[in-house]
């Protein structure tokens, strides 16, 4: 997952190799940029992170990123395959000059096996899933005919309900600024 399977914009794969040599760690890409309903320069590009410390890692992407601590959000996360419950920080980045978004999410080094297993499993997916993602991403992106909470909805409940047989149990916390 450190490789993906579609072509990152160039502006994209700077970044993260940028990211990556400033945190000194490997960034997991998971999500649409390693299935077939990509689509460049409108799907965001979900990244994992593992630490052993929390704080530091934030710091640094607060620094690296230009975003204040508040925009971090702690999340609890059911993991399926594993029955884990795991939690972290996650964080979207936008920068619209480079047309570019990504989600980092920061998950603690010692649950780096289950929660890449976790995202592998969503990667290999069903043709006629990929197509209906597709389908979706494109009215959303390129028609510009979905209002984003549907799109999101949709997205979540084909990723979800139709790979999975149901939801995924992910819960962002209020009280992030509390613990670091």
């Amino acid at each position: 997952m450190e490789q993906t399977k579609n072509e990152m914009p160039p502006y994209a794969k700077h970044f993260f190799k940028k990211l990556s040599h400033y945190l000194n760690t490997k960034m997991y890409f998971f999500g649409s940029i390693q299935r077939y309903d990509y689509i460049p320069n409108s799907s965001d590009i979900d990244v994992d992170i593992f630490t052993d410390n929390f704080n530091s890692t934030i710091i640094k992407l607060q620094s690296f990123l230009n975003l204040n601590r508040t925009d971090f959000k702690h999340f609890i996360y059911n993991l399926h395959k594993s029955k884990k419950i795991v939690y972290g920080y996650k964080v979207e980045y936008e920068d619209k000059i480079n047309n570019f978004t990504t989600e980092i999410s920061i998950y603690n080094e010692k649950n780096k096996e289950e929660v890449l297993k976790e995202h592998q499993y969503k990667i290999f997916i069903p043709f006629y899933i990929s197509y209906l993602l597709y389908f979706v991403k494109f009215l959303y992106y390129k028609l510009h005919i979905l209002p984003k909470k549907v799109f999101k909805k949709l997205k979540n409940l084909i990723i979800n309900y139709m790979v999975d047989g149901s939801g995924v149990e992910f819960v962002v916390t209020d009280f992030a600024k509390k613990i670091i």
